[in-house]
């Protein structure tokens, strides 16, 4: 018997404590990047995007990764990227926790524009507030002082 899965998640995390160091110029070096992560390990991305300060990852996670790990692999090597490439300067690194909350495959087309309109999104709304109303919306338990 064959495996079969969809698990659909948005993963999001930010720069070392909130810096605004992505710039706009280099995101997409970056995304490929991680792009290319996410192929290597088998897993199908949807769409990437985010602004200065964090990044949402809509991806398929394949059954034999997990997400905990793939997440490390994510940063350490876009990490090690940025610097060996020296395309963002003041780049301190990625924070240490992250948000990956899982969706329904009929939300998938959502997702991808929440993710594609992010820097019109940001206009209005604080990464602070949206990741609070992720957690929210997902029923996680949080200690605000944790969060940032």
């Amino acid at each position: 018997m064959s495996t079969y899965t969809q698990i659909l998640y948005q993963i999001v995390f930010s720069t070392k404590n909130r810096e605004k160091t992505i710039t706009e110029s280099e995101q997409e070096k970056i995304y490929r990047y991680i792009w290319g992560i996410l192929n290597n390990k088998k897993c199908h991305l949807y769409r990437i995007g985010g602004v200065e300060d964090h990044l949402h990852i809509i991806t398929h996670v394949h059954p034999s990764v997990a997400v905990s790990q793939l997440i490390k692999d994510i940063k350490l090597a876009s990490s090690d990227f940025i610097k060996t490439e020296n395309i963002l300067s003041d780049f301190n690194g990625w924070q240490d926790g992250y948000g990956a909350f899982t969706y329904s495959i009929t939300a998938k087309d959502n997702l991808i524009e929440y993710v594609k309109n992010q820097k019109q999104h940001h206009k209005k709304v604080s990464f602070k507030d949206e990741y609070i109303s992720l957690l929210n919306e997902h029923g996680v338990q949080f200690n605000e002082k944790y969060l940032f």
